[in-house]
């Protein structure tokens, strides 16, 4: 595995021509800021011919701030991969969590201690306003909760999230959710303290392989970077997989290359130093496919 302070050449292979990218911990930095360098590496993949997506647990809605800068033209993978969108927002596709696991997973979860809370296509909804991370999420993602007492009634749930700062529990709130219903469900940790429970298909590795047979691609074409477990899941699907220098080591092992933090402009580094070089003698230049 290359290292940040090793060889920069990512290797023999085909040219990568699509580039998946997960938000939190990787696009952005921990402030939840996109950094010029950020948006020049996307504009360099642009000019190279390379496409640029976007997969995060987070809401459409909390992705339209990343369009205008970024000139983002492909679907983006919202929910972990539960709810596409074309980029000004209207629904290609969604799946949700079957309307009969909802109640038990909540359950499940609580019984770890976690907060839970759901999430619908355009609507996130919450117990307590003032609960652990919620202020947090509401300046990430940029619109406020609905606040509820009770979450019966509430259907085509794309999204349940177990919230803790106990990250010893939700790492064991996950490993519950995949003993008890295993296939069901996609279940994985989006950041330390929380834990994403989705469709079994809602998951980062179907949104690389949604874009492959969407353009056409072979994996081996596709480039992957990200931070977190549920990020492993597209490494899998790809032929460049990333980890940022944040990651944790378990994760940087899953993938082919690791480059700086997320606090360091690790994914703009990441595209000049593995993705572009892939490029070289496929036409550098080559105009916009999108």
């Amino acid at each position: 595995m290359t290292r940040p302070d090793e060889a920069t050449s990512a290797g023999a292979g085909r040219p990568i021509r699509l580039l998946l990218a997960d938000v939190d911990g990787t696009l952005v930095t921990n402030d939840k800021i996109l950094t010029d360098h950020a948006v020049e590496a996307v504009r360099r993949l642009d000019e190279a011919g390379v496409r640029f997506a976007v997969t995060s647990g987070r809401p459409p809605r909390g992705m339209a701030m990343l369009v205008e800068p970024l000139r983002i033209s492909t679907p983006i993978a919202a929910f972990n991969g539960g709810l596409f969108v074309h980029p000004d927002m209207s629904v290609i596709q969604q799946q949700a969590v079957p309307d009969e696991l909802v109640a038990p997973v909540i359950s499940l979860l609580e019984s770890h201690r976690l907060d839970v809370w759901l999430y619908q296509g355009t609507r996130w909804y919450v117990r307590d306003r003032n609960g652990s991370h919620v202020d947090r999420e509401a300046w990430t993602v940029k619109f406020e909760p609905t606040v509820t007492d009770s979450y019966e009634g509430i259907g085509d749930v794309v999204k349940i999230v177990g919230v803790s700062d106990d990250l010893d529990a939700v790492a064991v709130a996950s490993k519950a959710a995949h003993d008890e219903y295993g296939d069901q469900v996609s279940a994985a940790r989006s950041q330390p303290y929380y834990l994403d429970v989705t469709h079994p298909q809602a998951n980062k590795g179907s949104v690389a392989k949604y874009l492959a047979r969407t353009y056409q691609l072979d994996p081996e074409e596709i480039a992957t970077i990200g931070d977190q477990p549920n990020d492993v899941l597209m490494f899998a699907h790809s032929g460049l997989s990333i980890a940022m220098g944040n990651a944790s080591t378990e994760v940087q092992r899953a993938a082919r290359r690791v480059t700086t933090s997320n606090a360091e402009d690790g994914f703009a580094n990441a595209v000049e130093r593995f993705v572009l070089p892939t490029r070289v003698h496929a036409g550098a230049g080559a105009s916009r496919r999108h």
